[in-house]
């Protein structure tokens, strides 16, 4: 397999009552999933930036990839996020770069092109319509922080995504958490988004429902199927990044065998060894 990964390293401040731990975080984590899933002979491209200063932290799993698209900047975003198990966590940022630069030349070289929007900022909505127009395979993409706009303090707020029916049109594959799905349209209902997501052409969304479990929503014969699995209970979770691993998870294991149900038991089974530090 080969495969094309899109979007933004960071590195994570995550807070936790009185503590503080400092982490590679953003695509990493995405990275990390798949170095753990693939065969031997994948081929894993990176789209990505990197400094100097933080690079020790992103080394062990960049490493075992292709680095060839890997881009050397001054400073590469930090994340403040603030934990709750209860709530969505906050999230204020610094250091936000500039869209990543991709190539278009070689996309049909690649099995599948998974974009992680860690930042929002990682590919343009005019980046995403040229790479549909140049490439005819699956395209992924974890929604993530295009759900949430920027305000004047650089805290990121959810919002209704700008133009999503035409970021919907150029995609195979959404996942989205519960607060995320509903950043999508001006629809009130999982299910009207979800009817009205799979009418613009994507295949599969993926609402993943932190403790409760995951749903994946698909088309079975001009109909609207979808399947759930609950998440087992875990204790004191380790819950950043467990999202990442989902759609890393997801979507290697759908390129592999085209099954829907399938690649959500091995997305979910793997975010629960995550949550349970037995993954990385």
């Amino acid at each position: 397999m080969k495969l094309l990964v899109i979007g933004h390293s960071v590195l994570d401040f995550i807070r936790s009552g009185a503590t503080e731990r400092i982490s590679a975080g953003g695509i990493h984590y995405s990275i990390s999933a798949i170095n753990k899933i693939k065969a031997s002979s994948d081929d894993i491209i990176l789209i990505s930036q990197f400094d100097d200063e933080t690079f020790v932290y992103f080394k062990k799993e960049f490493d075992k990839i292709n680095k060839d698209f890997l881009l050397k900047v001054d400073k590469i975003p930090r994340v403040y996020l603030s934990t709750d198990q209860e709530n969505e966590r906050q999230e204020k940022y610094e250091n936000i770069n500039s869209n990543l630069t991709i190539d278009h030349s070689r996309l049909n070289d690649f099995d599948g092109i998974l974009i992680n929007m860690i930042t929002g900022f990682d590919v343009t909505l005019n980046q995403l319509k040229d790479i549909r127009s140049k490439y005819s395979g699956l395209i992924f993409i974890d929604i993530h922080t295009l759900s949430r706009g920027l305000n004047e303090d650089f805290k990121r707020e959810f919002r209704l995504i700008p133009d999503f029916k035409d970021w919907a049109e150029c995609l195979d594959i959404i996942q989205v958490n519960q607060t995320e799905l509903f950043t999508l349209s001006i629809k009130k209902s999982e299910l009207d988004i979800v009817e009205e997501i799979l009418l613009l052409g994507v295949k599969v969304i993926c609402v993943t429902k932190g403790k409760f479990g995951a749903k994946v929503y698909y088309e079975n014969q001009n109909e609207i199927a979808s399947y759930f699995i609950a998440a087992k209970k875990i204790n004191n979770p380790n819950v950043i990044g467990c999202g990442d691993i989902f759609g890393a998870s997801f979507f290697y294991s759908y390129i592999r065998n085209k099954n829907t149900m399938e690649s959500l038991i091995n997305a979910v089974k793997n975010a629960e060894l995550f949550v349970e530090n037995k993954l990385l």
